[in-house]
């Protein structure tokens, strides 16, 4: 059964154009999600949510994106570290019922992984991580694509402490927004996802205290459940969302075909062979995307160990999700003909919104040389 009603859902739809045309933030998107329960709809029962699993959440992501991508993109970074906080408590790690209680109570949780130049990204920041004495860590640096940045009462963010003398680590932890120490710069103007808003946030000594801090842990991919717990969750959901602009542009499309008539042939697009190949093309290419996001969902909730070839199959469904979407969105728009061009045409929202999936990780340079490793084995020296 679904979570989000499809009234909920065509409300969000009907802002969705206008928060993308005006560049703003859509709170009235996100009040309805919190009245709706969404907030808490993936954290286990027993902590005061919903219960939904992995693969329900997925789901319901995907519904959202075909409602509206930046709302979705948004509230898919509170989810991924919601799924955190589950991946932690199965895991042995009691830090994980802090994101479960917060969530439960309400705050919204932001994404501050992600940094500028650094193709890293989890597996190594340029972030400092200073510790403060007292088993918590100042964090100074810069953040960029910090989704609901105007919004977020709790941050994910993780730096470099390099105090110890066994090397660097990645220091991951929680920073509340009403402690301060970063600022948000008004600077996301982007040619998609743009009700994300996910502004640069630049951390000025910010800081979390001993009992928010998660792991501290080697650089690199990692079994830390922290990392993969991450890793996982983030691939997973992303993929979800990109689902849903594909899944989308197919419907409109489909749409659109119907009513548009063609003077030559005296009848609607839909009749035309071609124009119906096209189509079925677009959505030959999401189809595939849905089984391996499930199955990698079940996978994952139920603790499986695919071995070292676990991160590179994660990064294999983002990617093919992102890609499928371009696809379908590109099929769509040549079905559709000029009229898709127009700024006021949703697939020219959906085709902007889909391109954003080259930037995310894992892009596909990374995806490529994990694959080749994993099959061929290191370059030789």
């Amino acid at each position: 059964m679904a979570f989000l009603s499809d009234d909920l859902l065509a409300r969000i739809h009907d802002r969705a154009a206008a928060h993308d045309a005006d560049n703003t933030f859509p709170a009235d998107d996100l009040a309805d999600l919190r009245d709706a329960g969404y907030l808490r709809a993936f954290v286990p029962v027993e902590y005061g949510g919903a219960g939904l699993g992995l693969e329900e959440i997925a789901a319901e992501q995907t519904r959202l994106a075909k409602a509206a991508p930046g709302t979705a993109l948004g509230i898919n970074m509170h989810q991924i570290i919601v799924g955190l906080g589950r991946h932690l408590v199965r895991n042995g790690n009691s830090r994980g019922e802090i994101i479960l209680r917060d969530a439960a109570a309400g705050e919204l949780y932001g994404f501050g992984i992600s940094e500028p130049g650094n193709d890293l990204v989890l597996f190594g920041s340029i972030t400092e991580a200073a510790p403060d004495g007292e088993g918590g860590y100042r964090f100074t640096g810069t953040k960029i694509f910090t989704s609901l940045a105007p919004v977020w009462t709790r941050l994910l963010t993780f730096g470099r402490d390099d105090s110890g003398e066994d090397g660097p680590h990645s220091v991951f932890a929680i920073l509340d927004r009403r402690d301060g120490g970063f600022t948000v710069a008004d600077d996301w103007d982007t040619l998609g996802m743009r009700a994300t808003q996910s502004n640069t946030t630049r951390l000025e000594g910010a800081r979390a205290p001993e009992s928010r801090i998660l792991t501290r842990c080697e650089p690199g991919p990692s079994k830390d459940p922290v990392v993969f717990g991450i890793f996982s969750h983030f691939e997973i959901l992303l993929a979800a969302t990109y689902l849903g602009v594909g899944e989308r542009a197919v419907e409109v499309a489909a749409e659109h075909v119907r009513t548009r008539r063609s003077v030559k042939n005296q009848t609607v697009y839909a009749n035309d062979p071609d124009i119906r190949w096209r189509i079925a093309e677009a959505a030959l290419a999401v189809n595939a995307v849905g089984p391996q996001i499930r199955e990698l969902a079940r996978d994952v909730e139920a603790g499986v160990d695919r071995g070292p070839i676990w991160m590179p199959q994660l990064s294999a469904a983002k990617n093919a999700a992102s890609e499928a979407t371009l696809r379908a969105v590109e099929q769509s728009i040549r079905a559709c003909g000029g009229a898709s061009y127009y700024s006021r045409h949703e697939l020219s929202r959906l085709y902007r919104d889909a391109l954003a999936g080259l930037f995310q990780p894992s892009d596909q340079e990374s995806l490529h040389a994990a694959w080749a490793n994993a099959i061929l084995g290191p370059i030789e020296k």
